[in-house]
């Protein structure tokens, strides 16, 4: 998706941030009212696959535009480091070109979603309350984990061949 030399950051890379932010703040305010079913995951594995490190400004710029629209609290912590653990792991896994992979990782995230966060409340909270607060959203965590499996199954293929049709142009 870079145009820009290898290990720069162009003009190119920064128009592309403003509409990969725009993406997933679109997505994420599409399906607020649904809970535990988002597209944020599934844009961040995609936009990575094709952007690699790249993806990071576009994923704080995300996070910062979800502070102005939902103001801070706890949660403004998790979206500071859940959405790059995510980047982090595709890039790990971008050899594999396999939809199982990505399913599976956008399942496993959505599945620990919660227990990530848990770990920002080891320090506000006391260990039984982040405990208890992990195991209280489990549900939440169960809904997330096949969701995110499921919108991964159905739009990776279409969405790698658009952006691959995209690319060659």
């Amino acid at each position: 998706m870079s145009r820009s030399k290898p290990g720069s950051f162009g003009v190119y890379d920064i128009a592309i941030m403003g509409m990969v932010t725009a993406v997933l703040s679109t997505v994420k305010q599409a399906l607020a009212v649904i809970p535990n079913v988002e597209l944020v995951s599934f844009f961040i594995i995609i936009f990575t696959l094709y952007m690699g490190w790249k993806i990071l400004p576009a994923i704080y710029a995300f996070a910062a535009i979800e502070f102005i629209i939902w103001g801070f609290g706890i949660w403004s912590f998790y979206y500071l480091y859940v959405w790059t653990i995510l980047a982090l792991l595709t890039m790990l896994l971008s050899r594999f070109r396999n939809i199982f992979v990505f399913c599976t990782l956008s399942g496993a995230f959505g599945l620990g979603f919660g227990g990530l966060c848990t770990f920002t409340n080891l320090f506000i909270t006391s260990p039984g309350a982040a405990f208890g607060w992990w195991l209280a959203g489990i549900p939440f965590d169960l809904i997330h984990a096949v969701s995110n499996f499921i919108i991964c199954l159905v739009l990776y293929k279409p969405i790698r061949i658009l952006f691959d049709k995209w690319l060659k142009n």
